[in-house]
């Protein structure tokens, strides 16, 4: 039962006058601590951060440069209105699913619904900023590319000859929640993934 009280979680909300927020908490959980008398949290999530350029030029912590945390809660908008409220659970696979869950949504017509539960990858192409005790543990796997297992097996082969190493699970994201504007017939779409203890309440 602890696993519901630890980890990341999301809330998408909006509203018929078209407030909306897309927030993903994280990283309050222990060991963390606070700065000072700041208010400031100082959770885990740093552990993403590092001092030595050798280990990770580009999440580096330097003045002028902003250090890489997983966390993507979302907004998009179109003609300058609400578009889209969506967010994802998953650690360092966040930012690939809901790019991922966006363009199945712009690009290739999926309803709100469809694309939460679309099969998707993820590419180990990065240091992991999570996860893992040692720093080999967190360390870039070139080539390495998990699929789902409904990928079909076309894509698979190209993929193969590509020179790809894959790996499969028949769960490649965390559970990613939605809402999509309708303004064209004034409803609200909600969509919520199989991937996980997610859910939409509409009233």
């Amino acid at each position: 039962m602890d696993r519901l009280w630890r980890g990341t979680t999301s809330v998408e909300a909006a509203d018929k006058d078209g407030w909306v927020v897309s927030i993903t908490p994280s990283g309050g959980w222990l060991p963390a601590c606070i700065a000072g008398n700041t208010g400031v949290g100082m959770s885990q999530r740093m552990q993403s951060f590092v001092l030595d350029e050798i280990i990770n030029p580009f999440n580096v912590v330097a003045p002028g440069k902003r250090p890489r945390v997983t966390l993507t809660p979302s907004l998009a908008l179109k003609d300058g209105k609400p578009f889209l409220s969506f967010a994802v659970q998953g650690g360092d696979t966040q930012e690939q699913n809901l790019l991922q869950f966006f363009l199945n949504m712009v690009e290739f017509g999926m309803t709100v619904q469809q694309a939460t539960e679309a099969a998707n990858f993820n590419s180990n192409q990065l240091w992991l900023s999570l996860g893992g005790t040692k720093m080999e543990d967190r360390k870039p796997r070139p080539g390495s590319i998990l699929l789902n297992d409904n990928i079909k097996e076309t894509t698979r082969n190209e993929l193969k000859k590509m020179g790809y190493t894959l790996s499969f699970d028949d769960r490649t994201s965390g559970p990613i929640n939605a809402i999509f504007f309708d303004w064209k017939h004034g409803s609200l779409w909600g969509g919520s993934s199989n991937h996980g203890e997610d859910y939409g309440i509409g009233w």
